[in-house]
């Protein structure tokens, strides 16, 4: 991270751990209201004009981090920010854990919720029942849709219901 933008972030992380109200209220489990706190009280004030895009863009993560994972890190519920892939993996994982495949389908499976998840063209050919498409995609084959065999439909139906694809924006 570079000086500027590393400076930028500590200056949010401390006047927000400096903040009793916003600490409270995190700490009560009203992270919503913390939230709001932040938004109406905290962002866009001339002095420094902080704001959730300058703070995504100071971290430099490879997707977009929402604030209440922000204040998790300041308040010292999580320790890092995980990238992409270890988002990817986690989600995965859940799937995996919950639906139980055998394990020669876990190999399909991982590559297609990574595809899904990620590309906006394979959830369009998914959505619109497109399959053909996929004679000609390089992220995710005919052959590739016929490995899954019958895992189609309780993969996507997991990341509808569990997975918020705009963190991986």
């Amino acid at each position: 991270m570079k000086k500027i933008d590393r400076e930028l972030f500590d200056r949010f992380e401390q006047e927000v751990k400096a903040n009793k109200e916003i600490k409270e209220k995190f700490e009560s489990g009203n992270v919503e209201e913390a939230e709001n706190y932040i938004k109406k009280e905290i962002f866009d004030r001339p002095e420094d004009f902080f704001n959730l895009e300058k703070l995504r863009k100071a971290l430099k993560l490879d997707r977009r981090v929402g604030l209440r994972e922000i204040l998790d890190k300041i308040f010292g519920r999580i320790k890092k920010f995980k990238n992409k892939d270890e988002l990817l993996e986690e989600e995965i994982e859940k799937f995996i854990s919950i639906s139980k495949p055998e394990a020669k389908y876990v190999h399909a499976i991982r590559n297609f919720i990574k595809a899904y998840i990620t590309d906006m063209e394979i959830r369009e050919i998914m959505e619109k029942k497109e399959y053909s498409r996929l004679a000609t995609n390089p992220r995710f084959s005919m052959s590739d849709l016929r490995e899954l065999d019958g895992w189609l439909n309780p993969a996507i139906e997991y990341i509808k219901d569990y997975v918020s694809l705009n963190a991986f924006v």
